[in-house]
């Protein structure tokens, strides 16, 4: 599989329908006050940047970085399609993501996930890419659903 990442195209429904699978995902898996996946909307705000991985015309991937502060953004919306998963695609949008935020010279990643076994897999996909565990960031505050990871990069 050879997966070409570039800048989002939110005017490609296929893009919508991706990101709507992955708020329904999310919909079991907490309380509301306990989700904190960007919608279309909010991850077209300014200060987000979504990336999409696409195999040849088909979405199998997405990434986003979302600024916290000066210098330390967010990683939102990490999906891949889950009929690619354990194909190393997530790893390859982590990287691409890491890239541009070293590229513009931010200092720190943080992000938010679940600390449900749903979110295993994540987990250790980060812990792989040397994010380390801490407390909550910006807007967040403790959630024993939540696990909080945070990376120099």
């Amino acid at each position: 599989m050879s997966i070409a990442i570039a800048r989002a195209d939110f005017a490609d429904p296929a893009l919508a329908a991706f990101l709507q699978a992955h708020l329904d995902d999310m919909e079991p898996t907490a309380p509301p006050e306990s989700r904190h996946a960007l919608d279309l909307t909010g991850l077209q705000a300014p200060g987000v940047r979504l990336w999409v991985g696409t195999d040849g015309d088909v979405i199998v991937g997405t990434v986003a970085l979302a600024a916290v502060e000066p210098g330390h953004e967010e990683l939102k919306s990490m999906r891949t399609d889950p009929a690619c998963r354990g194909r190393g695609i997530a790893a390859v949008m982590l990287e691409a993501a890491l890239a541009d935020a070293r590229a513009r010279g931010v200092e720190r990643i943080s992000l938010e996930t679940g600390a449900m076994d749903f979110f295993a897999p994540a987990r250790r996909l980060y812990e792989r890419a040397g994010f380390e565990p801490c407390g909550p960031f910006g807007k967040y505050s403790a959630d024993p659903l939540s696990a909080y990871y945070t990376l120099t990069v």
